[in-house]
This record gives structure tokens, C-alpha cells and sequence, in this order.
């Protein structure tokens, strides 16, 4: 097992977000959270990430509890994540943005193996290179999100939202890549408001609501559900 959460529980402040989060990620598997607004699902990849802290119950990354661990020390174990919305660089180049994944001790001595691969999954970064990042479509700037977790030699990769803001053929692209990294024998967790999609890619899937895990199971089951569908998916 990559990642188990173990009823977690987290927030911001005094305001408790998630409650008694259970949730798993298998090796080699795409995991997929899913739900509306507000339910907590970035909440979830934080705290996994150690971008905010567990209040209780365990966070296990391949066999260690690391929920006291900072963020950086997570990296170093392997575990890396693209956020929302991305946040790169925009005055530095596309390949600065890449190289700048590669800080952890465990990706600094095959930084050039590393960027070879993002290039051959992403062609396209390869071309654009020394261009801005700030000029690059939404598209691009997503690959390079994605690529630049790939820099930190992860076998976790976690994704917030990499469809956010995308056209439909660029959303096609990007989650065909996220096969591809399944593939290349990563895990993958991916929060997603794109819920069809994603659960097409998925091999096992979370329902969240209101910061609590409601159902979980292989998509087609969830798929299947009427009142999920409308709950979640605005399907009458």
C-alpha cells in the first residue's frame, strides 16, 4: 500500500475541515476524490501533503507513519504534489520551473535522467523550454505543474484539480497523461470537480461531503448510483 490515511481529522485555525478521513491508495493505482464544493477534498491532499497538520489519527507512506512529518521531509521520502491552480514561476523559464522540483536529495543526482523523462511525456514543455511560464497556455503551464512534481523523483504523485480551467481537449490530454504515469508504476491521488473523467481513469474512488468520506469504491460501482449521480454530478 503506497498511502492510508487512518480517520484523520484537520482544518485551519479552530475550524475543523475534515472528519475521520479513511482513505487509501493502492501502488501503481490512480485514486480519485470526488464531491462538491466545500467538501473538504483539498483540505484532504494538504494535510496528506504536510501542507497543514493532522490533528488526529495517522497518515502511513509506504510502511512509516508520517504525520508528524513537515512537508519537505514527505518530498524527500516520495511524495510529490501539483497543486491547484499550479503556482509556478511566471518570470522564470519553463525548464527553471522543471529543475526547481529537483531540490530533495533524492532527485538531485539524476536531474538530467529526470528532466529527459518530463520532456518524453511531455514533448511540447521541450519546445517551450526557455519561454516564460507566464506566457504558456493553461495547458502548458499544467503539464509543467505536473512535470515539475515528476523532478522530485516521486512514487506518489498528488494532484489538485489538473483540469481546472482547461478546454475539453487539453482536459483529454492531461488525464491521458495521468495514465501514462500509472504506467510508469507511480500512484496517483487526484482530487477532480471533472467527476465523469475521472472516475474513467480511476481504479478506486472516494465520494467526500461536508469533510467526511460518504462512499468509496471501484468507479463503476459509484457510476451506478442514481443518487450519487445526482448528487454530485447534477444528472437528473
Amino acid at each position: 500500500m503506497t498511502l492510508e490515511l487512518k480517520a484523520v481529522n484537520s482544518g485551519y485555525g479552530q475550524t475543523q475541515i475534515i472528519r475521520d478521513v479513511s482513505m487509501s491508495c493502492r501502488d501503481e493505482s490512480i485514486t480519485v476524490v470526488v464531491g462538491p464544493n466545500g467538501a473538504g477534498k483539498t483540505t484532504t491532499l494538504k494535510t496528506v501533503n504536510g501542507l497543514i497538520g493532522a490533528w488526529s489519527g495517522s497518515i502511513v507512506f509506504q510502511g512509516e507513519d508520517v504525520t508528524r512529518l513537515r512537508a519537505f521531509e514527505r518530498v524527500e521520502r516520495g511524495m510529490a504534489s501539483c497543486p491547484e491552480g499550479r503556482r509556478l514561476f511566471p518570470r522564470l523559464t519553463t525548464e527553471a520551473n522543471l529543475r526547481l522540483g529537483a531540490y530533495s536529495k533524492r532527485a538531485r543526482k539524476s536531474v538530467e535522467e529526470t528532466l529527459e523523462d518530463v520532456y518524453g511525456l511531455f514533448p511540447r514543455l521541450r519546445e517551450r523550454a526557455g519561454v516564460a511560464a507566464g506566457r504558456l497556455s493553461g495547458g502548458e503551464q499544467q503539464m509543467v505543474g505536473i512535470g515539475r512534481a515528476l523532478m522530485a523523483k516521486p512514487s506518489l504523485v498528488v494532484l489538485d484539480e489538473p483540469s481546472l480551467g482547461l478546454s475539453p481537449k487539453l482536459v483529454g490530454e492531461i488525464f491521458e497523461k495521468t495514465q501514462e504515469l500509472r504506467k510508469r508504476g507511480l500512484s496517483v491521488l487526484l482530487v477532480e470537480q471533472n467527476a465523469f473523467q475521472a472516475l474513467q481513469i480511476a481504479d478506486y474512488a472516494y465520494v467526500m461531503q461536508e469533510g467526511k468520506v460518504v462512499n468509496e469504491g471501484p468507479p463503476s460501482k459509484l457510476m451506478d448510483q442514481e443518487e450519487l449521480k445526482k448528487a454530485y454530478f447534477s444528472i437528473e
